[in-house]
């Protein structure tokens, strides 16, 4: 057995694999298919100040190699989590980070405050692909101003792990990660969707009511590696992989690419047991290859 184990700027995981905000639930979803310890972490759906319904459906589409969403961030609040969610989830032996999403600063701020509270919750995942109200609805991640505003904001309050979700939806990443880490993030992590569209030609409308929505899944891979690859290079704080990553072979790649620790997302829908296999598997490939711990694959290329 490899050393599986990393840590993430003082975020201690026993393996690198996490699950995605968005497609794992609260966690307790999942339990009737893996045991939740055997993961390094996993993060619970986006979470905002107030009870929110979402956008109207349908909100999903198939498409080749991947899947359109634009759910909303439906969620009940930060306040129905720390009263009904936490109390069921507190005590799984594993990392349980909270996505916290806001359409202002000062929500983000609220939010994080509330969830800095809870002694189980050792991490946020910053979710800066939200549209900013007062910026005319342009998400905060798509500029290193807002980016770096409501980084700097969320620290000030935050005294934990504060990993930032990046948007791929820009001219450079490099500059937005390097923005957040100015601004005080532990770690990054990334891609978020790509911003896509589906047309049906029969009724010749859009598929998604809000026309436009968030692409994932295999497809993204190879930006998402890239991107992961890019940014790797250009901070200094530990860098969490996503995109498309469907097995083990996939995280490893992102892995060699310069992230830490990577996220499993859209591959949970298919196969709810996908995570503890790529813990194994990775386990198998650093043996297969005579590596003794995780640590010495990662950003070899």
């Amino acid at each position: 057995m490899a050393d599986l184990s990393i840590n993430i700027n003082g975020l201690s995981l026993k393996n690198p694999v996490l699950t995605a905000s968005g497609t794992f639930g609260y966690g307790t979803e999942f339990q009737d298919f893996i045991d939740l310890e055997r993961l390094g972490g996993f993060i619970v759906k986006g979470t905002t100040l107030k009870h929110r319904e979402g956008n109207p459906y349908p909100r999903m589409a198939e498409t080749p190699a991947g899947m359109l969403n634009a759910v909303g961030l439906q969620n009940k609040g930060v306040d129905y989590f720390i009263e009904h969610i936490y109390p069921t989830i507190k005590d799984i032996k594993s990392n349980i980070l909270v996505n916290v999403s806001g359409s202002t600063v000062a929500d983000y701020v609220t939010t994080a405050e509330k969830i800095n509270a809870l002694d189980h919750i050792p991490a946020i995942e910053l979710n800066i692909s939200c549209p900013n109200v007062k910026e005319g609805g342009m998400a905060f991640g798509t500029s290193c101003a807002s980016a770096s505003e409501v980084v700097t904001e969320v620290r000030k309050v935050y005294k934990k792990h504060l990993m930032v979700k990046l948007s791929p939806n820009v001219t450079s990443i490099q500059e937005i990660a390097l923005a957040a880490e100015a601004s005080g993030a532990d770690s990054v992590s990334l891609i978020n969707t790509l911003m896509g569209m589906a047309i049906n030609v029969k009724t010749r409308k859009p598929v998604l009511s809000t026309i436009t929505g968030g692409l994932s899944g295999p497809c993204v891979k190879p930006v998402a590696l890239r991107m992961v690859w890019q940014v790797a290079k250009a901070v200094k704080i530990p860098v969490v992989g996503l995109g498309g990553i469907s097995c083990a072979n996939d995280a490893i790649e992102f892995l060699l690419a310069g992230a830490s620790a990577i996220q499993i997302g859209t591959a949970n829908f298919i196969d709810p047991t996908i995570s503890v296999k790529v813990v194994d598997g990775i386990n198998e490939y650093l043996n297969q290859n005579g590596f003794k711990s995780v640590k010495d694959i990662i950003g070899l290329i």
